[in-house]
């Protein structure tokens, strides 16, 4: 499983409109037969810091993912939203090892 954790920036003046947005974009990506998981976490002392973890059942998921319709509006409506770009760092899951994704 490879699991994805997306640090996002904000605008203050942003807020709102980018969770709503994201939050419509994490309801369809768990649709998703490759998304075990899709979180949205917002930082406590800095509420225009947000973290997106995704977890992906297969290496190639990531890139279904990214061709998803809601993905692809997601990125599109939030590109102007965000303080600086999102960076990602990606890592293997190491328990549960035997989880049913």
């Amino acid at each position: 499983m490879l699991v994805v954790h997306v640090q996002v920036h904000v605008k203050p003046e942003y807020l709102e409109a980018f969770k709503q947005a994201t939050i419509a974009n994490a309801r369809e990506s768990i649709k998703e037969p490759g998304i075990a998981r899709f979180d949205l976490a917002q930082q406590q002392d800095d509420p225009t810091r947000f973290v997106l973890v995704e977890a992906y059942c297969t290496a190639e998921a990531p890139a279904a993912h990214k061709g998803t319709r809601h993905y692809l509006t997601w990125r599109d409506t939030v590109a102007h939203m965000m303080a600086e770009p999102r960076a990602s760092v990606k890592f293997s899951n190491q328990f549960p090892q035997d989880a049913d994704w």
